[in-house]
């Protein structure tokens, strides 16, 4: 049984960290002014603005960050800066005995795929894939993606419709909703907090891999049994793939639709979760269910 947190209120207490990658704090100023607009307060982690290198903070920064978040009570959900590289140096570390007498919604996606599948498969308590602070410059606080993210938060239920795709398989399925970013995904095969996903409708999105890559982790994710039995598959947006100088042979859709051609559950084509602004908020754990046909393809959180 999948634990979700409570709805978040008005005047609750929402806590920005930066768990992975360095982040300016000036990049998180609109998202910040927003959520205050929305009726929420907001509590500033020491990661913030902060760097070491690449990261936010050494490792032993970013874990007492997230660590205090995760233990104030005051706290009601923990909205990550950015994603980027760094959650897996500091996850087996994470101490989550008050957080289990009070779970609370942690979101973010790409790097923060590792905590939600430590989320759903050790802890079973459902989390918020989602657009993070940056999301909200450049006018992106005005897209319904982010602006979807005050209802999720609410704990209203949503219905996300995206267009039909021509490499589409077309069927209705339900079942809980797992998955994230595909090369962190691929990377938790093996762990303790890989997602077991038989049964589940599984989510995939990724940014900046090389196309021969994609092929690769397509085909450890077979050779692993995470693609075998599932209610059904949405293959998000692949974005700025690149391609070797001699030259892969196949474009993203050929190579992901070559993979996948053997299953007959249900699957969609670029459906808006991604790293670009076309990112819908989607509440990993809970039941889902999902409507691929000729004309569109409809997303539901039962």
């Amino acid at each position: 049984m999948i634990r979700v947190p409570a709805p978040l209120k008005k005047g609750d207490t929402i806590g920005i960290v930066c768990p992975a990658g360095y982040m300016p704090a000036k990049n998180a100023a609109i998202c910040i002014s927003t959520l205050q607009q929305w009726g929420f307060q907001v509590k500033i982690g020491k990661t913030l603005g902060h760097q070491h290198h690449y990261f936010s903070g050494t490792d032993a920064e970013r874990l007492a960050d997230l660590q205090q978040m995760l233990d104030d009570a005051s706290v009601k959900a923990i909205l990550c800066g950015r994603g980027g590289y760094g959650v897996s140096r500091i996850i087996d570390q994470l101490d989550w005995t008050k957080f289990k007498k009070q779970p609370k919604w942690i979101i973010g996606y790409s790097d923060i795929t590792v905590l939600h599948a430590e989320l759903y498969t050790k802890l079973k308590t459902a989390s918020l894939h989602s657009p993070m602070a940056g999301a909200f410059n450049d006018g992106g606080v005005d897209t319904p993606f982010v602006q979807a993210l005050k209802p999720a938060l609410l704990g209203k239920a949503y219905r996300y419709v995206a267009d039909a795709h021509a490499l589409n398989q077309l069927g209705q399925a339900s079942g809980e909703l797992v998955g994230g970013n595909l090369s962190l995904v691929a990377h938790l095969v093996g762990t303790k907090s890989a997602f077991k996903t038989k049964g589940k409708i599984l989510f995939l999105e990724d940014v900046g891999e090389y196309l021969y890559n994609i092929d690769r982790m397509f085909i450890q994710l077979k050779r692993a049994g995470i693609l075998d039995g599932l209610a059904a598959l949405i293959i998000g947006g692949f974005t700025e793939m690149k391609d070797t100088t001699t030259p892969f042979g196949q474009d993203i859709l050929t190579i992901i639709k070559e993979q996948v051609k053997e299953y007959s559950y249900p699957i969609c084509f670029d459906f808006p979760v991604s790293h670009t602004e076309r990112n819908y908020p989607l509440c990993v754990g809970m039941q889902h269910s999902i409507s691929i046909t000729k004309k569109q393809v409809v997303l539901k959180r039962l």
